[in-house]
């Protein structure tokens, strides 16, 4: 019995012990964690390193679907330990043009991450896709609030908070674990 580099069974020979192994591996990741299921909690193996641990999170990303307001992101990553994520808005948002779909919103999103925490417990936080309906003449400042407000009402371990002006704006959004 042989195995082919992508684990297929081919005839004759012996099986490739790295395929084999890898082969093994699959199986014992698909018993530990079940078929399309998540973990949401579970005991972790190996030890608590408050470094490693405190440096994980989620990555921030920010687009706009506006002709004339732009995102930026200036800080990518919102840590457990708490690094802050922040996004910097500019420019008088057009709003939707009339049609359905993208266009005339601003979307941020924050991935999926596991930590954790000091007891040995492995925390599953989901990530999040955060949209927003932008109005004519809507202005920076205008439109961080309106992130900051939902992100604040969500029910994930996320605030944020808003500041700018008129011209410029910025969201930042920090890591609250319950």
């Amino acid at each position: 019995m042989r195995f082919s580099s992508n684990g297929h069974l081919r005839s004759g020979g012996m099986p490739n012990t790295r395929v084999v192994c890898y082969t093994i591996f699959l199986v014992l990741c698909h018993l530990n964690y079940g078929q399309g299921g998540s973990v949401k909690k579970g005991k972790g193996g190996g030890g608590y390193d408050p470094v490693v641990e405190l440096a994980k999170g989620a990555k921030l990303d920010a687009a706009a679907y506006d002709k004339t307001l732009k995102v930026a992101v200036l800080a990518g990553k919102v840590t457990v330990g708490g690094t802050p994520g922040i996004a910097e808005f500019s420019g008088i948002a057009t709003g939707p043009m009339g049609e359905a779909g993208l266009e005339g919103t601003a979307d941020l999103w924050l991935s999926i991450f596991r930590y954790m925490r000091p007891d040995g417990t492995t925390d599953h936080v989901g990530g999040w896709n955060i949209p927003l309906t932008l109005k004519a003449g809507q202005t920076p400042i205008e439109i961080a609030k309106a992130f900051a407000v939902y992100i604040n009402a969500g029910t994930r371990p996320y605030k944020a908070k808003a500041a700018g002006n008129k011209a410029k704006a910025t969201i930042t959004i920090v890591f609250t674990p319950k």
